[in-house]
């Protein structure tokens, strides 16, 4: 993996301490070409690649990488799923089963094969492989070394114990997609147990690491124990705690773990995306 991973968390409003900033990035990438201006701005500037949700626009701006692949062709994304907005949206406006006939390709009662019985025999496993397949559509042509669970689901089948959920992710993305399996959640010492109980040894899993021990369930003295002797290849967000920490002193404290193979930022403007890369690429060991 690249050390810097380039994040869409500004793109689409997502703001873990400010409201205000949130509304103004609404309002500044309300388009896909609002967006993809400061994406090629990023790749100008030596990122190499994007992780990002299966939001609605992420569909657009693979197409039009798919249009340019002279420009693209050596770009990486590592999408992350499910967007649970957009069920959760769904479901508001569609009912569960508009959803499902939304989102599930196919006629919900004509699906093939494998659809059909997911349906009638509630094998959740099998409806797991259609919706994953639904949501990597977008990314056909698409450089996906590495494809997440995003936390939202992630820390739900912790909290149900359901991790032959894990497992049968793991498996999938490995052999449908030819990609590594990541993991996003709130609990890493919780997840990396868990993982290494079904025998998934060393895999990569994102979580909040930052020096205020902002999001990280189960206690910053019990993540930094992790970092330094358990297994695993860590990719470090929300490094800033929402902003309350400044870049340097943020990506000082990451440095001491050496296990730490990525770090996930965002930012919309040129200095703050030069200047953060450049510690990252600095002070993260190789």
């Amino acid at each position: 993996m690249n050390k810097v991973l380039y994040g869409d968390n500004q793109f689409f409003a997502v703001n873990h301490l400010s409201d205000e900033k949130s509304r103004a990035q609404s309002i500044r990438f309300k388009d896909t070409k609002s967006i993809m201006a400061v994406l090629d701005q990023a790749i100008d500037l030596g990122i190499g690649t994007f992780m990002c949700t299966t939001h609605d626009q992420i569909g657009e701006i693979t197409e039009i990488m798919r249009k340019n692949p002279a420009r693209y062709q050596d770009f990486e994304i590592y999408p992350c799923m499910p967007y649970a907005h957009k069920y959760a949206n769904a479901v508001t406006e569609l009912g569960i089963l508009g959803t499902i006939k939304q989102y599930v390709p196919g006629n919900i009662f004509s699906l093939a094969a494998k659809g059909g019985l997911a349906v009638v025999n509630k094998d959740f496993n099998k409806m797991m492989e259609i919706l994953i397949d639904s949501e990597l559509k977008m990314f056909e042509g698409i450089k996906t070394p590495v494809i997440f669970i995003q936390n939202v689901l992630v820390d739900l089948v912790l909290g149900l114990k359901m991790y032959d959920v894990f497992a049968h992710f793991d498996n999938y993305i490995r052999r449908k997609y030819n990609s590594e399996p990541g993991y996003i959640t709130m609990n890493m010492p919780q997840l990396l147990d868990a993982l290494n109980s079904i025998g998934i040894e060393n895999p990569i899993i994102c979580s909040s690491i930052n020096k205020i021990g902002f999001r990280m369930s189960g206690g910053q003295e019990l993540y930094e124990k992790y970092l330094k002797e358990k297994e695993f290849r860590p990719i470090a967000m929300q490094v800033l705690a929402a902003g309350a920490i400044k870049p340097k002193p943020a990506i000082e404290y990451l440095s001491q773990f050496k296990k730490i193979e990525s770090v996930l930022f965002g930012a919309s403007s040129k200095g703050n995306i030069i200047e953060t890369k450049s510690l990252i690429e600095n002070l993260i060991s190789s």
